[in-house]
């Protein structure tokens, strides 16, 4: 996936002093300036990680044609898949299945199949 530019805003979804969600309070026209206040959450997509943001933009562009994206982004079918499954699990979309379980989180980790970030994400979010 290619990095975004170091020099690039990132949007922040926790508050850096207690951690809990942050939301949009302020919105405002750059034609008029019209600003209207009101309380929005972010949206579930701008809080995954960067890289997964990246990579659910490339199976949208290729259709969620799995093989599309393992040639794209130069990775294999399971990778394609589990990282699918990390993009479910984080927006909430897991159906009946179970929280994650911190220990397989880890070994995910280990083996290279998700990232430092992806794994952080996923055990502030849904961990057992």
């Amino acid at each position: 996936m290619s990095k975004p530019s170091p020099y690039a805003k990132k949007l922040i979804t926790r508050c850096p002093f207690c951690g809990d969600q942050l939301g949009i309070t302020r919105l405002s026209c750059q034609g008029c300036n019209t600003q209207i206040d009101s309380q929005l959450e972010i949206p579930l997509f701008f809080r995954l990680p960067p890289d997964l943001q990246e990579f659910v933009l490339v199976f949208l562009r290729c259709q969620g044609k799995i093989r599309d994206v393992e040639k794209e982004l130069g990775i294999s079918y399971p990778t394609v898949c589990k990282r699918l499954d990390l993009v479910n699990e984080l927006l909430g979309n897991t159906g009946n299945r179970p929280p994650v379980n911190r220990a397989q989180v880890l070994e995910q980790l280990e083996r290279g199949e998700i990232t430092v970030q992806e794994a952080t994400q996923l055990l502030k979010e849904r961990t057992i």
